[in-house]
């Protein structure tokens, strides 16, 4: 059922648009335009929601190989219950896998495998012949509608669509968010270390604010530093709690933050609000900063206008020639 409403949702996204240039349908890369690969899935999901689910057993089943969420175990209990009360409910989508080891890898429902994997029950799932790009899309799509991720897994998740070939355009598809949010998501992405964003967790619940404070934070460290603050992350609380305790440790400067050397000389900084906000240019390079810290969300707010105002630029470059 799930999946038929997902057909008929990516069918309506795809009402108006132009037809695609005719492509090789069997290239399995995600080079594919994105109306075609769209259309490609909901012809997937519709194929899919007209079949009976199959009985798995969870040992025949790998991980995927691009996972948009990092703890499947977390808060794991309550569903493990819902299931052996209720029995599973929702069917897993698996497609199949060549080589040795599992027939099987997980496109999405990983925690309801898990869930039946710990009560030692079989896994009640859909299966499809789906190349990789068609699979990381309709687990996109699929988690996306069911809204498991939290901020952190989101921007994890798309960092790893864009390193598998996916347009920046197919994210916002995939992930139903904007172009400004994208670029919110590959900021937290490349600003802090994974190694820190792993040691916190998801943090469910946690919006982009304080992952957006603890990147201003954390921008530009030393190896070294991010060693230090892997080292204060608490084992204890929620990941939520972890968060907002690294937050406050490198807010109260208990943990020196050793920026990384900079390659090029800076030229003189230039104030543009007295004693905060700032900026300094080289070339190739424009640095803005805000030292205080309700003066942060001006920086965040040029930001989400970077992609017009260089538009804008463009225009009026073009109409200068």
């Amino acid at each position: 059922m799930r999946n038929n409403i997902l057909a008929q949702s990516l069918q309506k996204s795809l009402d108006g648009s132009k037809s695609a240039p005719v492509t090789d349908t069997t290239s399995p890369g995600p080079s594919v335009d994105g109306p075609k690969s769209l259309r490609s899935m909901a012809d997937v999901l519709s194929s899919v929601s007209a079949q009976a689910p199959q009985e798995i057993d969870p040992a025949e089943i790998a991980d995927s190989e691009v996972a948009d969420r990092f703890d499947v175990q977390d808060g794991l209990s309550d569903l493990v219950e819902s299931i052996r009360v209720s029995g599973q409910q929702l069917p897993v989508m698996l497609r199949h896998r060549r080589g040795a080891g599992p027939r099987y890898e997980v496109v999405y429902g990983r925690r309801r495998i898990a869930a039946c994997r710990a009560l030692g029950i079989k896994v009640m799932a859909y299966i499809k012949d789906m190349t990789l790009d068609e699979a990381l899309m309709s687990q996109a799509l699929e988690n996306s509608a069911r809204l498991e991720r939290s901020f952190i897994e989101q921007a994890v998740f798309a960092a790893k669509l864009e390193g598998a070939g996916f347009t920046a355009e197919r994210i916002c598809q995939a992930l139903a968010i904007d172009t400004s949010t994208l670029s919110r998501l590959r900021t937290v992405v490349r600003d802090i270390p994974e190694q820190i964003i792993r040691r916190i967790g998801a943090a469910q619940g946690v919006g982009r604010r304080p992952w957006m404070e603890l990147r201003d934070l954390i921008k530009g460290a030393t190896d070294k530093t991010v060693q230090n603050v892997i080292a204060i992350v608490p084992e204890n609380g929620s990941a939520a709690e972890r968060l907002e305790a690294v937050i406050s440790a490198l807010s109260s400067g208990s943990v020196n933050v050793e920026p990384k050397a900079q390659r090029t000389r800076s030229t003189p900084q230039r104030t543009i609000v007295s004693g905060s906000v700032s900026y300094h240019a080289t070339s190739g390079n424009l640095v803005l900063r805000a030292d205080r810290k309700q003066d942060r969300a001006f920086l965040q707010y040029v930001e989400a206008q970077l992609a017009r105002l260089y538009s804008d630029w463009s225009s009026e470059t073009r109409k200068s020639k």
